[in-house]
């Protein structure tokens, strides 16, 4: 492992923050860092937009801005180098690979769930069928509102 200073972008949001009630507002400023212009230019957009739709911040957008600066960092000759170094870090990826999916208890009893029900068309709209991965259940005559979670 080697030291290396590697070009970096510093997003820069300075604002003044009031709290609800108040006419006067504490200033305050934060920064990120990113790898990218790009990512940092859409970072910037996002949050003064969040921002600029508060009542109680005010954003001093001649002071907010994404500016390129430079970082010492470690380097690494290949993946498998890094991938040995940080292998026991908690919450470690390898880069370029996505984490495997873990479904969660809540997820795994939906799809069972669905799984031993009939196709809403099969018992004719009688409670409880499923409708393209929608579990409808519905115990009065009244109309079902359908929520559905993308997952």
């Amino acid at each position: 492992m080697d030291a290396a200073w590697i070009k970096v972008f510093i997003l820069t949001i300075s604002e003044c923050v009031a709290p609800a009630g108040k006419n006067v507002c504490q200033q305050q400023e934060f920064q990120l860092e990113f790898l990218t212009q790009s990512d940092c230019q859409a970072a910037l957009q996002e949050l003064i937009a969040l921002k600029d739709a508060s009542k109680d911040v005010i954003v001093n957008h001649t002071a907010s801005g994404c500016a390129p600066s430079a970082r010492e960092a470690s380097t690494f000759e290949s993946l498998a180098a890094i991938d040995k170094a940080y292998k026991d870090e908690p919450g470690w990826r390898t880069p370029g690979k996505e984490p495997p999916a873990v479904p969660s208890e809540r997820t795994e009893a939906f799809h069972e769930r669905l799984d031993s029900l009939q196709s809403c068309d099969d018992t004719h709209w009688v409670a409880p069928c499923k409708n393209d991965g929608i579990i409808v259940e519905s115990t009065s005559g009244d109309p079902v509102e359908v929520w559905h979670r993308d997952e």
